[in-house]
């Protein structure tokens, strides 16, 4: 494992880590351990072997880690709230659905959300996510459709309540024309 070939999946590591997380340090930190984990491990790398894989493997072990010493410590007790993301405030920008995207991928549970960003995120084949997760192909194939279906119910209800709350428009024909 060279230095050069180490750094270039740093980019995907960020990219999955932030989109499995939410927040933008935790990301971080948790790249910086999957890469030290990297590092003072790199001998139970199997040279020729998918050198990504192996790194996303790493991480997914660290962030179940964290999550499970978390729940042991009674801190995950309480949902996520908005304060927590790192996006900007509602009420001062306007709504965009990636942001609206974010929240609900937080709202999914942390198998699901990290079956669906390894496939479509980081475009890993089924058996590829099976190894990094540990599971079957089959529940990949599982918590992906699981995913994919509630990631939709949870976009289409922020759209309906979007839409909801909007102010209605008078119709056109209501207007009279001055001279």
């Amino acid at each position: 494992m060279t230095q050069h070939a180490l750094a270039e999946q740093i980019p995907a590591l960020r990219r999955y880590a932030r989109a499995l997380i939410g927040n933008t340090w935790a990301a971080d930190d948790l790249v910086q351990d999957t890469l030290e984990r990297a590092c003072t491990k790199w001998r139970l790398w199997l040279t020729g072997s998918d050198l990504r894989a192996w790194l996303f493997t790493l991480m997914h072990n660290l962030y179940i880690t964290q999550v499970r010493y978390q729940v042991r410590l009674g801190e995950l007790g309480q949902p996520l709230s908005l304060d927590d993301l790192d996006v900007p405030d509602v009420q001062s920008a306007p709504v965009d659905a990636a942001i609206d995207l974010q929240r609900c991928l937080l709202q999914l549970p942390e198998d699901q959300r990290a079956v669906l960003l390894l496939v479509t995120l980081e475009d890993l084949s089924y058996e590829e996510v099976a190894h990094i997760t540990g599971v079957p192909v089959g529940t990949v194939m599982s918590r992906l459709s699981r995913a994919r279906h509630r990631l939709r119910d949870l976009m289409n209800a922020k759209a309906e309540k979007r839409t909801a709350t909007e102010r209605p428009r008078r119709p056109v024909e209501n207007l009279r024309r001055l001279k």
